[in-house]
């Protein structure tokens, strides 16, 4: 098997979509701000747009890089003859921690976090906001992406897994489901769950800037970023400079990047949220 077939992925995909919409429904971890059948039709335009720019601008580099990785045996895990099971688990680990390296610069380089701005402008948190990406956003990872690939040695196979996981990770910790607390706390030994990170989308920076793992907890852990001792229900979701709803509307965060830019962690009547 080269990659992870279609036919497996997408309906798994669009089934772990399905079902934590539902559940989301069934146990809300926190109470909405808007309407979210409004909210969700809005992201998911956006996230159709970001999807079509991938197809355009990050497939046709990517999965060719791969394969030639594969033929030319490029990269740090094709320095070594590696079993199968063991170079992929491998490649998802590596992928993962410098994911989390490109997440932390989308928040810290200004230019960067114009863009990755428009996913935490959301005045909610579930799972349709794992699809709320701005398309210039994802283009411009495009050469980080095949960094990863070229530096990793990230095969085929490799890489259609760890989309997958990915997916279904970020799905996964940005729906608004309520776990038993005793499970979250499990869980998040090893992965990223919906209380962990929905610190990181709070309106109070000290809190935004934590949690910045986006798959396994691990890398929080490492560098000093974990976040766990924040009630859900002292959490306000989003940005200080932008807490209307007027203010995120479709259009609007569509030409957000371009426009004046605002001091985003300012509440608009001035001072910064401590809470």
């Amino acid at each position: 098997m080269k990659k992870v077939p279609t036919w497996a992925s997408v309906p798994l995909m669009v089934g772990a979509f399905g079902l934590l919409a539902w559940l989301e429904r069934r146990r809300p971890l926190r109470r909405a701000v808007e309407p979210k059948l409004r909210r969700e039709a809005r992201n998911l335009v956006v996230a159709a747009v970001s999807a079509a720019a991938l197809r355009v601008a990050e497939k046709p580099v990517v999965e060719p890089l791969s394969a030639l990785v594969e033929r030319r045996r490029w990269g740090l895990l094709k320095l070594f003859k590696l079993p199968t099971w063991l170079e992929v688990t491998l490649a998802v680990i590596l992928m993962d921690y410098t994911l989390y390296r490109w997440h932390v610069l989308v928040h810290r380089v200004p230019w960067l976090w114009r863009f990755h701005l428009v996913h935490h402008v959301d005045l909610d948190l579930d799972t349709s906001t794992a699809l709320r990406f701005h398309f210039t956003e994802l283009v411009i990872s495009v050469p980080w992406r095949a960094g990863q690939i070229l530096l990793i040695g990230v095969s085929p196979l490799s890489l259609s897994v760890w989309q997958t996981f990915l997916f279904l990770s970020i799905m996964f910790h940005h729906s608004n489901v309520e776990l038993p607390i005793e499970v979250e706390r499990k869980l998040n030994r090893l992965i990223v769950t919906p209380r962990m990170h929905g610190i990181h989308h709070s309106i109070v920076k000290k809190e935004t800037d934590s949690n910045w793992s986006s798959g396994l907890t691990v890398w929080d852990w490492l560098h000093g970023t974990l976040k766990l001792n924040v009630p859900q229900a002292e959490i306000n979701i989003g940005v200080p400079a932008y807490r209307e709803p007027e203010e995120v509307k479709l259009t609007k965060i569509l030409k957000l990047p371009f426009g004046e830019e605002r001091p985003a962690w300012q509440l608009p009547e001035g001072g910064r949220p401590l809470r």
